[in-house]
């Protein structure tokens, strides 16, 4: 069982991993032993989390689920299986931990005096630029 807070738990049934021979310094041991993890979610079955949460878990990190609509997680930072386990786990927690809090308001702000004047400034001098390339006309 995954405890992410006191409201959200996901079962550890609801996961897949699959382990395969992790890349780096090790020598025959990292040559001989899987311990690499794959952590695969599906994220859009599961009824752990609320349909808002769930949406901004799907949105947030898109990039990381695959066409299947699992979410997929690596860990080969330890030279054990059970620490790379715990390390995805982690991954994930810390993952729905960040998408749990609602997103911030954004407060409206007025652009300043000086800003106004800049902006408006820069616009007149590529106004002038811009005029100067033009052809001259006959009435001058």
């Amino acid at each position: 069982m995954l405890v992410v807070n006191d409201r959200i738990t996901i079962p550890l049934s609801q996961f897949t991993f699959s382990f395969a021979r992790s890349s780096g310094p090790g020598g025959q041991h990292v040559n001989k032993v899987n311990t690499k993890v794959t952590l695969h979610w599906p994220v859009a079955e599961t009824e752990s989390l609320s349909s808002a949460l769930r949406d901004r878990f799907c949105t947030r990190y898109r990039r990381r689920i695959n066409k299947q609509g699992e979410l997929v997680l690596r860990s080969q930072r330890f030279r054990d299986r059970g620490r790379n386990v715990a390390d995805c786990l982690q991954k994930l927690r810390q993952m729905i931990l960040d998408v749990s809090k609602p997103p911030q308001p954004r407060k409206k702000t007025k652009p300043s005096r000086s800003s106004k004047e800049r902006r408006l400034k820069s616009k007149r001098l590529k106004s002038n630029k811009k005029q100067l390339r033009r052809p001259p006309t006959d009435r001058e």
